[in-house]
Protein backbone atom coordinates (compact mmCIF):
# COMPACT_ATOMS: atom_id res chain seq x y z
CA UNK A 1 0.00 0.00 0.00
CA UNK A 2 1.08 3.56 -0.65
CA UNK A 3 1.35 6.23 2.03
CA UNK A 4 -0.02 9.73 1.54
CA UNK A 5 -0.64 12.87 3.54
CA UNK A 6 -4.23 13.96 4.17
CA UNK A 7 -4.04 17.00 1.89
CA UNK A 8 -3.46 14.75 -1.14
CA UNK A 9 -7.20 14.52 -1.82
CA UNK A 10 -8.83 12.24 -4.34
CA UNK A 11 -9.62 13.37 -7.87
CA UNK A 12 -12.97 11.55 -7.84
CA UNK A 13 -15.58 11.02 -5.18
CA UNK A 14 -16.45 7.74 -6.90
CA UNK A 15 -14.72 5.68 -9.54
CA UNK A 16 -16.69 2.84 -11.10
CA UNK A 17 -14.90 -0.28 -12.32
CA UNK A 18 -16.98 -1.88 -15.07
CA UNK A 19 -19.97 -0.37 -16.84
CA UNK A 20 -22.67 -2.95 -17.26
CA UNK A 21 -26.30 -2.46 -16.17
CA UNK A 22 -25.42 -2.21 -12.45
CA UNK A 23 -22.96 0.65 -12.71
CA UNK A 24 -25.05 2.20 -15.49
CA UNK A 25 -27.97 2.43 -13.03
CA UNK A 26 -25.60 3.98 -10.49
CA UNK A 27 -24.27 6.49 -13.05
CA UNK A 28 -27.84 7.58 -13.82
CA UNK A 29 -28.65 7.93 -10.12
CA UNK A 30 -25.57 10.11 -9.63
CA UNK A 31 -26.37 12.14 -12.73
CA UNK A 32 -29.91 12.81 -11.53
CA UNK A 33 -28.63 13.69 -8.05
CA UNK A 34 -26.15 16.19 -9.46
CA UNK A 35 -28.79 17.73 -11.74
CA UNK A 36 -31.17 18.19 -8.81
CA UNK A 37 -28.50 20.11 -6.87
CA UNK A 38 -29.43 18.47 -3.57
CA UNK A 39 -26.55 17.67 -1.26
CA UNK A 40 -22.89 17.54 -2.32
CA UNK A 41 -22.13 17.46 -6.04
CA UNK A 42 -20.35 14.20 -6.87
CA UNK A 43 -17.35 13.99 -9.16
CA UNK A 44 -17.53 10.51 -10.71
CA UNK A 45 -16.00 8.46 -13.50
CA UNK A 46 -16.61 4.93 -14.75
CA UNK A 47 -14.05 2.74 -16.52
CA UNK A 48 -15.09 0.01 -18.95
CA UNK A 49 -12.79 -2.33 -20.87
CA UNK A 50 -15.22 -2.80 -23.78
CA UNK A 51 -15.02 -0.19 -26.51
CA UNK A 52 -18.77 0.46 -26.34
CA UNK A 53 -21.58 -0.49 -24.02
CA UNK A 54 -22.55 -4.14 -24.37
CA UNK A 55 -24.67 -6.57 -22.36
CA UNK A 56 -24.54 -10.29 -23.23
CA UNK A 57 -24.25 -9.48 -26.92
CA UNK A 58 -23.46 -13.09 -27.75
CA UNK A 59 -26.95 -14.14 -26.61
CA UNK A 60 -29.05 -11.37 -28.20
CA UNK A 61 -31.15 -13.89 -30.10
CA UNK A 62 -33.77 -12.16 -32.26
CA UNK A 63 -36.84 -13.73 -30.66
CA UNK A 64 -35.55 -14.11 -27.08
CA UNK A 65 -37.52 -12.12 -24.52
CA UNK A 66 -36.60 -10.70 -21.14
CA UNK A 67 -37.38 -12.74 -18.04
CA UNK A 68 -37.95 -9.63 -15.95
CA UNK A 69 -40.66 -6.99 -16.24
CA UNK A 70 -39.75 -3.81 -18.13
CA UNK A 71 -40.81 -1.92 -14.97
CA UNK A 72 -37.61 -3.23 -13.37
CA UNK A 73 -35.56 -1.07 -15.67
CA UNK A 74 -32.66 1.17 -14.69
CA UNK A 75 -34.71 3.72 -12.75
CA UNK A 76 -38.43 3.09 -12.26
CA UNK A 77 -38.26 1.23 -8.95
CA UNK A 78 -36.45 4.19 -7.34
CA UNK A 79 -37.80 7.11 -9.40
CA UNK A 80 -40.90 6.47 -11.54
CA UNK A 81 -40.69 10.04 -12.86
CA UNK A 82 -37.20 9.59 -14.33
CA UNK A 83 -36.76 10.31 -18.02
CA UNK A 84 -34.30 7.40 -18.17
CA UNK A 85 -37.14 4.86 -17.95
CA UNK A 86 -37.90 2.20 -20.52
CA UNK A 87 -41.20 3.94 -21.28
CA UNK A 88 -39.34 7.20 -22.03
CA UNK A 89 -37.03 5.21 -24.30
CA UNK A 90 -40.04 3.76 -26.15
CA UNK A 91 -41.55 7.22 -26.52
CA UNK A 92 -38.33 8.61 -27.97
CA UNK A 93 -38.04 5.65 -30.34
CA UNK A 94 -41.65 6.14 -31.49
CA UNK A 95 -42.84 2.71 -30.30
CA UNK A 96 -44.75 3.50 -27.10
CA UNK A 97 -48.22 2.96 -28.59
CA UNK A 98 -47.10 -0.17 -30.39
CA UNK A 99 -45.62 -1.58 -27.17
CA UNK A 100 -48.82 -0.87 -25.25
CA UNK A 101 -50.80 -2.71 -27.92
CA UNK A 102 -48.39 -5.62 -27.58
CA UNK A 103 -49.77 -6.24 -24.06
CA UNK A 104 -46.61 -7.67 -22.55
CA UNK A 105 -44.37 -7.00 -19.56
CA UNK A 106 -41.45 -8.75 -21.22
CA UNK A 107 -39.75 -6.95 -24.14
CA UNK A 108 -37.43 -8.57 -26.62
CA UNK A 109 -33.92 -8.90 -25.24
CA UNK A 110 -32.49 -7.02 -28.21
CA UNK A 111 -34.89 -4.16 -27.45
CA UNK A 112 -33.88 -3.98 -23.79
CA UNK A 113 -30.24 -4.01 -24.86
CA UNK A 114 -30.96 -1.05 -27.13
CA UNK A 115 -32.60 0.66 -24.16
CA UNK A 116 -29.42 0.14 -22.13
CA UNK A 117 -27.33 1.57 -24.97
CA UNK A 118 -29.68 4.58 -25.24
CA UNK A 119 -29.32 5.25 -21.50
CA UNK A 120 -25.54 4.68 -21.54
CA UNK A 121 -25.13 7.20 -24.36
CA UNK A 122 -26.92 9.84 -22.29
CA UNK A 123 -24.37 9.51 -19.47
CA UNK A 124 -21.47 8.85 -21.83
CA UNK A 125 -19.52 11.82 -20.48
CA UNK A 126 -19.05 9.88 -17.24
CA UNK A 127 -17.48 6.82 -18.89
CA UNK A 128 -14.08 5.96 -20.33
CA UNK A 129 -14.48 2.98 -22.66
CA UNK A 130 -11.57 0.81 -23.80
CA UNK A 131 -10.02 1.17 -20.36
CA UNK A 132 -9.29 -1.93 -18.31
CA UNK A 133 -8.39 -1.71 -14.64
CA UNK A 134 -5.24 -3.71 -13.94
CA UNK A 135 -4.65 -2.92 -10.28
CA UNK A 136 -6.06 -1.02 -7.33
CA UNK A 137 -3.70 0.25 -4.67
CA UNK A 138 -5.09 1.53 -1.37
CA UNK A 139 -3.41 4.69 -0.10
CA UNK A 140 -3.09 5.02 3.67
CA UNK A 141 -2.64 7.82 6.13
CA UNK A 142 -1.41 6.20 9.31
CA UNK A 143 -3.56 3.11 9.73
CA UNK A 144 -6.51 4.34 7.64
CA UNK A 145 -7.16 3.90 3.93
CA UNK A 146 -8.02 7.37 2.62
CA UNK A 147 -8.27 6.74 -1.13
CA UNK A 148 -7.38 4.39 -3.96
CA UNK A 149 -5.01 4.61 -6.91
CA UNK A 150 -6.51 2.78 -9.88
CA UNK A 151 -4.08 1.65 -12.57
CA UNK A 152 -5.25 0.88 -16.12
CA UNK A 153 -4.04 -0.79 -19.29
CA UNK A 154 -3.64 2.64 -20.89
CA UNK A 155 -0.99 3.60 -18.36
CA UNK A 156 -3.25 6.15 -16.70
CA UNK A 157 -3.66 6.22 -12.94
CA UNK A 158 -6.92 7.44 -11.44
CA UNK A 159 -7.37 8.54 -7.86
CA UNK A 160 -10.66 8.17 -6.01
CA UNK A 161 -11.94 8.14 -2.47
CA UNK A 162 -14.56 5.47 -3.22
CA UNK A 163 -14.89 2.66 -5.75
CA UNK A 164 -17.93 0.89 -7.20
CA UNK A 165 -16.82 -2.46 -8.59
CA UNK A 166 -19.27 -4.19 -10.94
CA UNK A 167 -17.19 -6.36 -13.24
CA UNK A 168 -19.91 -8.88 -14.04
CA UNK A 169 -19.91 -12.65 -14.06
CA UNK A 170 -17.35 -15.00 -15.58
CA UNK A 171 -18.47 -17.78 -17.98
CA UNK A 172 -18.14 -21.16 -16.29
CA UNK A 173 -17.09 -24.38 -18.03
CA UNK A 174 -17.36 -27.90 -16.58
CA UNK A 175 -14.24 -29.35 -14.99
CA UNK A 176 -11.87 -30.74 -17.60
CA UNK A 177 -13.41 -28.86 -20.54
CA UNK A 178 -11.32 -26.12 -22.14
CA UNK A 179 -12.69 -23.52 -24.53
CA UNK A 180 -11.38 -23.73 -28.09
CA UNK A 181 -12.36 -23.03 -31.69
CA UNK A 182 -14.98 -25.81 -31.55
CA UNK A 183 -15.83 -25.77 -27.84
CA UNK A 184 -17.59 -22.61 -26.75
CA UNK A 185 -19.44 -21.11 -23.85
CA UNK A 186 -22.90 -19.95 -24.88
CA UNK A 187 -21.92 -16.34 -24.10
CA UNK A 188 -20.16 -16.37 -27.50
CA UNK A 189 -22.98 -18.17 -29.31
CA UNK A 190 -23.93 -15.61 -31.95
CA UNK A 191 -20.32 -14.70 -32.70
CA UNK A 192 -19.41 -18.36 -33.29
CA UNK A 193 -22.58 -19.27 -35.18
CA UNK A 194 -22.09 -16.41 -37.61
CA UNK A 195 -18.72 -17.90 -38.54
CA UNK A 196 -20.29 -21.22 -39.55
CA UNK A 197 -21.89 -21.78 -42.94
CA UNK A 198 -22.88 -25.41 -42.37
CA UNK A 199 -22.81 -28.14 -39.74
CA UNK A 200 -24.02 -31.69 -39.30
CA UNK A 201 -24.19 -31.99 -35.50
CA UNK A 202 -24.03 -29.84 -32.38
CA UNK A 203 -23.87 -30.91 -28.76
CA UNK A 204 -25.37 -28.51 -26.18
CA UNK A 205 -24.56 -29.08 -22.53
CA UNK A 206 -26.88 -27.60 -19.90
CA UNK A 207 -30.51 -27.49 -18.80
CA UNK A 208 -31.17 -23.82 -18.08
CA UNK A 209 -32.68 -20.97 -20.08
CA UNK A 210 -29.51 -20.30 -22.08
CA UNK A 211 -29.13 -23.98 -22.93
CA UNK A 212 -32.73 -24.19 -24.16
CA UNK A 213 -32.36 -20.98 -26.18
CA UNK A 214 -29.10 -22.25 -27.68
CA UNK A 215 -30.69 -25.57 -28.61
CA UNK A 216 -33.67 -23.84 -30.24
CA UNK A 217 -31.47 -21.42 -32.19
CA UNK A 218 -29.12 -24.09 -33.55
CA UNK A 219 -32.06 -26.33 -34.45
CA UNK A 220 -33.64 -23.49 -36.47
CA UNK A 221 -30.49 -21.94 -37.93
CA UNK A 222 -29.04 -25.22 -39.23
CA UNK A 223 -31.97 -27.18 -40.73
CA UNK A 224 -29.75 -30.06 -41.85
CA UNK A 225 -27.93 -30.46 -38.55
CA UNK A 226 -28.64 -32.67 -35.57
CA UNK A 227 -28.74 -30.91 -32.20
CA UNK A 228 -28.05 -33.09 -29.16
CA UNK A 229 -29.09 -31.66 -25.80
CA UNK A 230 -27.24 -33.25 -22.88
CA UNK A 231 -28.23 -32.67 -19.27
CA UNK A 232 -28.22 -34.52 -15.97
CA UNK A 233 -31.95 -34.28 -15.26
CA UNK A 234 -34.87 -35.93 -17.06
CA UNK A 235 -36.09 -32.77 -18.73
CA UNK A 236 -36.04 -29.00 -18.76
CA UNK A 237 -37.65 -27.63 -15.60
CA UNK A 238 -39.92 -24.55 -15.71
CA UNK A 239 -38.96 -21.43 -13.83
CA UNK A 240 -41.19 -20.44 -10.94
CA UNK A 241 -42.41 -16.94 -11.72
CA UNK A 242 -45.60 -17.15 -9.66
CA UNK A 243 -46.53 -14.04 -7.65
CA UNK A 244 -45.56 -15.32 -4.21
CA UNK A 245 -42.29 -16.82 -5.40
CA UNK A 246 -41.46 -13.52 -7.10
CA UNK A 247 -41.41 -11.87 -3.69
CA UNK A 248 -37.88 -13.16 -3.30
CA UNK A 249 -36.91 -10.42 -5.79
CA UNK A 250 -38.56 -7.61 -3.79
CA UNK A 251 -36.16 -4.87 -2.61
CA UNK A 252 -37.38 -5.24 0.99
CA UNK A 253 -36.31 -8.89 1.01
CA UNK A 254 -32.68 -7.77 0.80
CA UNK A 255 -33.03 -6.32 4.32
CA UNK A 256 -34.42 -9.58 5.68
CA UNK A 257 -31.88 -11.71 3.85
CA UNK A 258 -28.89 -9.63 4.94
CA UNK A 259 -30.01 -9.70 8.55
CA UNK A 260 -30.59 -13.45 8.63
CA UNK A 261 -28.09 -16.01 10.02
CA UNK A 262 -25.83 -17.63 7.39
CA UNK A 263 -27.64 -20.98 7.58
CA UNK A 264 -30.99 -19.28 6.92
CA UNK A 265 -29.56 -17.39 3.96
CA UNK A 266 -28.42 -20.69 2.45
CA UNK A 267 -31.86 -22.22 2.99
CA UNK A 268 -33.53 -19.27 1.25
CA UNK A 269 -31.18 -19.50 -1.73
CA UNK A 270 -31.82 -23.24 -1.98
CA UNK A 271 -35.59 -22.86 -1.65
CA UNK A 272 -35.81 -20.25 -4.41
CA UNK A 273 -33.14 -21.51 -6.82
CA UNK A 274 -35.92 -22.54 -9.21
CA UNK A 275 -36.78 -18.90 -9.79
CA UNK A 276 -33.49 -18.35 -11.60
CA UNK A 277 -31.02 -21.25 -11.80
CA UNK A 278 -31.20 -24.15 -14.28
CA UNK A 279 -34.79 -23.37 -15.21
CA UNK A 280 -36.50 -22.43 -18.47
CA UNK A 281 -39.53 -20.39 -19.50
CA UNK A 282 -42.46 -22.75 -19.93
CA UNK A 283 -43.27 -21.44 -23.43
CA UNK A 284 -39.79 -22.40 -24.63
CA UNK A 285 -40.00 -25.82 -22.98
CA UNK A 286 -43.27 -26.50 -24.77
CA UNK A 287 -41.88 -25.27 -28.10
CA UNK A 288 -38.88 -27.60 -27.86
CA UNK A 289 -41.14 -30.49 -26.91
CA UNK A 290 -43.37 -29.77 -29.94
CA UNK A 291 -40.34 -29.91 -32.21
CA UNK A 292 -39.07 -33.09 -30.57
CA UNK A 293 -42.44 -34.84 -30.84
CA UNK A 294 -43.09 -33.67 -34.41
CA UNK A 295 -39.80 -35.15 -35.52
CA UNK A 296 -40.65 -38.45 -33.86
CA UNK A 297 -43.90 -38.52 -35.82
CA UNK A 298 -42.11 -37.69 -39.07
CA UNK A 299 -39.38 -40.26 -38.42
CA UNK A 300 -36.45 -37.82 -38.71
CA UNK A 301 -35.11 -36.82 -35.31
CA UNK A 302 -32.76 -33.85 -35.50
CA UNK A 303 -33.46 -32.75 -31.94
CA UNK A 304 -32.06 -35.48 -29.71
CA UNK A 305 -32.43 -35.36 -25.94
CA UNK A 306 -29.85 -37.16 -23.81
CA UNK A 307 -31.57 -37.01 -20.44
CA UNK A 308 -30.00 -38.00 -17.13
CA UNK A 309 -26.64 -37.96 -18.90
CA UNK A 310 -23.24 -36.32 -18.80
CA UNK A 311 -20.27 -35.79 -21.06
CA UNK A 312 -17.78 -38.49 -20.04
CA UNK A 313 -15.07 -37.69 -22.60
CA UNK A 314 -14.39 -34.90 -25.06
CA UNK A 315 -11.59 -34.95 -27.64
CA UNK A 316 -10.99 -32.60 -30.54
CA UNK A 317 -10.20 -34.14 -33.91
CA UNK A 318 -9.14 -32.70 -37.24
CA UNK A 319 -12.74 -32.37 -38.37
CA UNK A 320 -14.56 -31.61 -35.13
CA UNK A 321 -15.11 -32.87 -31.60
CA UNK A 322 -15.65 -36.46 -30.48
CA UNK A 323 -18.04 -36.43 -27.54
CA UNK A 324 -18.77 -39.46 -25.38
CA UNK A 325 -22.12 -39.14 -23.61
CA UNK A 326 -22.76 -41.42 -20.65
CA UNK A 327 -26.17 -42.24 -19.17
CA UNK A 328 -26.21 -41.66 -15.43
CA UNK A 329 -28.84 -44.36 -14.93
CA UNK A 330 -27.53 -47.19 -17.16
CA UNK A 331 -23.87 -46.18 -17.73
CA UNK A 332 -24.47 -46.74 -21.46
CA UNK A 333 -22.15 -44.65 -23.61
CA UNK A 334 -22.87 -42.98 -26.96
CA UNK A 335 -20.10 -41.50 -29.10
CA UNK A 336 -21.07 -38.40 -31.12
CA UNK A 337 -18.96 -36.76 -33.80
CA UNK A 338 -19.87 -33.08 -33.56
CA UNK A 339 -18.92 -29.90 -35.36
CA UNK A 340 -19.10 -27.95 -32.12
CA UNK A 341 -19.91 -28.28 -28.42
CA UNK A 342 -21.71 -25.42 -26.70
CA UNK A 343 -21.45 -25.27 -22.91
CA UNK A 344 -24.48 -23.44 -21.57
CA UNK A 345 -23.23 -24.07 -18.06
CA UNK A 346 -23.73 -20.74 -16.37
CA UNK A 347 -21.47 -18.15 -14.82
CA UNK A 348 -19.57 -17.60 -11.62
CA UNK A 349 -18.79 -14.36 -9.78
CA UNK A 350 -15.24 -13.12 -9.94
CA UNK A 351 -13.28 -12.35 -6.78
CA UNK A 352 -13.35 -8.55 -6.71
CA UNK A 353 -10.72 -8.51 -4.00
CA UNK A 354 -8.05 -9.69 -6.45
CA UNK A 355 -7.93 -6.13 -7.80
CA UNK A 356 -6.45 -5.13 -4.46
CA UNK A 357 -3.47 -7.48 -4.84
CA UNK A 358 -1.58 -7.98 -1.59
CA UNK A 359 -3.86 -5.46 0.09
CA UNK A 360 -6.80 -7.88 -0.26
CA UNK A 361 -5.82 -9.15 3.17
CA UNK A 362 -7.64 -6.16 4.65
CA UNK A 363 -10.98 -7.58 3.50
CA UNK A 364 -12.96 -9.38 6.18
CA UNK A 365 -14.27 -12.80 5.17
CA UNK A 366 -16.77 -15.35 6.41
CA UNK A 367 -16.03 -18.95 7.37
CA UNK A 368 -16.26 -19.96 3.70
CA UNK A 369 -13.65 -17.39 2.68
CA UNK A 370 -16.17 -15.08 0.99
CA UNK A 371 -15.94 -11.30 1.44
CA UNK A 372 -18.15 -9.81 4.13
CA UNK A 373 -20.32 -7.09 2.61
CA UNK A 374 -22.25 -4.48 4.59
CA UNK A 375 -25.91 -3.83 3.86
CA UNK A 376 -24.94 -0.75 1.82
CA UNK A 377 -22.78 -2.99 -0.43
CA UNK A 378 -19.43 -1.94 1.05
CA UNK A 379 -16.66 -4.46 1.47
CA UNK A 380 -15.94 -4.70 5.18
CA UNK A 381 -12.28 -4.22 6.01
CA UNK A 382 -9.91 -4.44 8.94
CA UNK A 383 -9.32 -1.77 10.04
CA UNK A 384 -12.41 0.19 9.02
CA UNK A 385 -11.70 2.62 6.22
CA UNK A 386 -12.52 6.20 5.38
CA UNK A 387 -12.48 5.09 1.75
CA UNK A 388 -15.01 2.52 0.58
CA UNK A 389 -15.22 -0.22 -2.02
CA UNK A 390 -18.83 -0.84 -3.05
CA UNK A 391 -19.47 -4.09 -4.90
CA UNK A 392 -22.33 -5.10 -7.17
CA UNK A 393 -23.15 -8.42 -8.79
CA UNK A 394 -23.02 -12.11 -7.94
CA UNK A 395 -20.21 -11.59 -5.44
CA UNK A 396 -22.86 -10.34 -2.97
CA UNK A 397 -25.37 -13.17 -3.43
CA UNK A 398 -24.35 -14.84 -0.16
CA UNK A 399 -24.99 -11.59 1.75
CA UNK A 400 -27.76 -9.84 -0.22
CA UNK A 401 -29.67 -12.64 -1.91
CA UNK A 402 -30.65 -13.94 -5.30
CA UNK A 403 -31.24 -10.53 -6.90
CA UNK A 404 -27.54 -9.66 -6.63
CA UNK A 405 -26.62 -10.75 -10.18
CA UNK A 406 -30.02 -9.98 -11.73
CA UNK A 407 -31.65 -6.85 -13.10
CA UNK A 408 -34.56 -6.91 -10.64
CA UNK A 409 -33.01 -4.70 -7.96
CA UNK A 410 -30.70 -2.52 -10.04
CA UNK A 411 -32.49 0.78 -9.56
CA UNK A 412 -33.05 0.43 -5.81
CA UNK A 413 -29.50 -0.82 -5.20
CA UNK A 414 -28.12 2.21 -7.05
CA UNK A 415 -30.05 4.53 -4.73
CA UNK A 416 -28.86 2.66 -1.64
CA UNK A 417 -25.23 2.95 -2.72
CA UNK A 418 -25.72 6.61 -3.59
CA UNK A 419 -27.30 7.32 -0.20
CA UNK A 420 -24.42 5.62 1.59
CA UNK A 421 -21.87 7.48 -0.50
CA UNK A 422 -23.51 10.85 0.17
CA UNK A 423 -23.62 10.17 3.92
CA UNK A 424 -19.96 9.27 4.02
CA UNK A 425 -18.91 12.24 1.91
CA UNK A 426 -21.01 14.65 3.96
CA UNK A 427 -19.44 13.30 7.14
CA UNK A 428 -15.94 13.62 5.71
CA UNK A 429 -16.53 17.15 4.46
CA UNK A 430 -17.92 18.10 7.85
CA UNK A 431 -14.60 17.14 9.39
CA UNK A 432 -15.68 13.80 10.82
CA UNK A 433 -13.68 10.59 10.53
CA UNK A 434 -15.08 9.82 7.07
CA UNK A 435 -16.05 6.22 7.77
CA UNK A 436 -19.61 5.39 8.71
CA UNK A 437 -19.81 5.22 12.51
CA UNK A 438 -20.87 1.79 13.63
CA UNK A 439 -22.38 0.32 16.75
CA UNK A 440 -21.02 -2.73 18.55
CA UNK A 441 -22.82 -5.07 16.13
CA UNK A 442 -21.16 -3.55 13.06
CA UNK A 443 -24.34 -1.76 11.99
CA UNK A 444 -24.08 1.69 10.46
CA UNK A 445 -25.77 4.52 12.35
CA UNK A 446 -26.62 6.33 9.11
CA UNK A 447 -30.12 6.68 7.77
CA UNK A 448 -30.47 3.16 6.34
CA UNK A 449 -31.47 1.09 9.33
CA UNK A 450 -30.28 -2.21 7.91
CA UNK A 451 -26.72 -1.24 7.00
CA UNK A 452 -24.09 -3.52 8.50
CA UNK A 453 -23.31 -7.18 8.82
CA UNK A 454 -24.85 -9.83 11.00
CA UNK A 455 -23.17 -13.05 12.05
Amino acid sequence: MSTVLRDEGPSYDLLGVGFGPSNLALAIAVSEHNAASRGPHLNVRFLERQKTFGWHRGMLIDDATMQVSFLKDLVTMRNPASDFSFLCYLHERGRLVDFINHKTLFPLRVEFHDYFCWAAERVGDLVRYGTEVTAVRPVVDGAEIVRFEVHTNTGEVYSARNLAVATGLIPSLPDGIVESKRVWHNSDLLYKVDEMSAASRFVVLGAGQSAAETTALLHSRFPDAEVCAVFSRFGYSPSDDSPFANRVFDPAVVDEFHGAPPEVRKQILDYHANTNYSVVDLDLIEELYRRHYREKVLGVERLRIFQASRIAQLAETEDGVRVTVESLTTSERTVLEADAVVCATGYRPGDVTTLLGDAASICRRDDAGRPLVARDYRLLTTPDSGAAVYVQGGVTEHTHGITSSLLSNNAVRAQEILDSLLSRISAARAGEAGAAPADSNGRSTYAHAAVGVVG
